[in-house]
């Protein structure tokens, strides 16, 4: 796909703050730190749009960023390793699964999770709880420049048998790597969509 542009939107923590319209979104979500913004930023070859740090947790609120004025990528919060209250995080966490169950315009979920280690308990029950919903969703194993074909083939068999998956697609914010099948994907959804009635 052709990126003419991409802008930042909005950050949103309540659901009265969501975008209006029957705009299509693809969510992106996964552990803190597991590379979420790099793989959005990769996409849509625009450096700095989704915000990155070595901080686990940066992202504390839903970013919407509208891509060429007729779709729209999420930046969820990440879930694990954040260094932050309690509170926050119980808010985080029902933030999220209140866009994830209502949102009617969400018509891919990206799951990302980290090359390097294998899913967490976290992960499998995001898996199984998108899969429970009946929400479209796509595996992706990002830092996959980090290891070796060896390590890589073994690591995403991990991640198969882990979380119950067939297919998994791995990518390289540093190479490129599986963004033509991420893209492909997305256009998929984005074909299949029935816009709700709003």
């Amino acid at each position: 796909m052709k990126i003419t542009s991409a802008e930042f939107l909005k950050s949103s923590f309540q659901e009265k703050d969501w975008p209006l319209g029957a705009t299509p979104e693809i969510a992106f979500m996964g552990r803190s730190n597991v590379g979420k913004s790099s793989l959005i930023n990769s996409l849509l070859a625009v450096r700095g749009l989704a915000r990155t740090s070595s901080t686990p947790g940066r992202t504390q609120s839903l970013n919407f960023f509208l891509i060429n004025g007729r779709f729209r990528f999420v930046d969820l919060p990440g879930f694990g390793y954040a260094r932050v209250p309690k509170a926050i995080k119980q808010s985080w966490g029902e933030m999220v699964s209140g866009y994830l169950a209502k949102r009617e315009q969400l018509v891919l979920s990206i799951h990302i999770v980290d090359s390097r280690h294998e899913p967490t308990k976290l992960d499998l029950q995001l898996h199984e709880w998108l899969a429970h919903v009946a929400k479209p969703q796509l595996v992706v194993a990002t830092k996959s420049d980090k290891l070796s074909n060896n390590e890589l083939k073994a690591s995403l068999g991990r991640v198969k048998r882990v979380l119950n998956s067939d297919h998994v697609v791995t990518f390289s914010a540093k190479t490129g790597r599986g963004g033509n099948e991420i893209w492909q994907a997305i256009e998929n959804a984005l074909a299949d969509y029935k816009h709700p009635t709003l």
